[in-house]
């Protein structure tokens, strides 16, 4: 074969493969750590579960519901966190404060609020002690 018809073929070849997409980063998520967790000793049935939630800079966890029977205390404990349950309207949260969810709340945003630094919150969950699944992400 002549040169100019292998440049030819190989051109035609090369045009005729499907373009690849451009790979999509994952989105950034958050890491969930058991602190600790113990049945409430005076509360039959109930136990006390508290977790570390860690946010690299731009993560946010998926809008979600917890286990049925969960009443909740976030308090942050590094950066700022931004949160919204239910109808409220989103706030974030920097050292020191921290909010109640009550049974059956929709956590609609929890995320993150800066995209160069970490944040950490602390969230202790008083569940039934059968509730395994404290968390349960919406589905698209």
């Amino acid at each position: 074969m002549h040169l100019p018809t292998l440049l030819g073929a190989a051109l035609v070849a090369a045009l005729s493969l499907p373009a690849a997409a451009p790979a999509q980063p994952e989105p950034r998520r958050e890491t969930v750590t058991v602190a600790g967790a113990q049945p409430i000793p005076n509360i039959p049935g109930k136990r006390l579960v508290s977790n570390l939630v860690d946010y690299p800079p731009g993560a946010k966890s998926i809008p979600h519901r917890h286990a049925g029977s969960a009443f909740i205390y976030a308090y942050v404990l590094e950066g700022e966190v931004r949160s919204q349950v239910d109808d409220e309207p989103a706030r974030v949260y920097r050292p020191g404060e921290g909010w109640f969810e009550k049974p059956g709340a929709h956590h609609r945003v929890s995320e993150n609020a800066s995209d160069t630094r970490p944040a950490r919150l602390l969230a202790v969950f008083i569940v039934d002690a059968g509730d395994d699944r404290l968390t349960i992400p919406d589905h698209h």
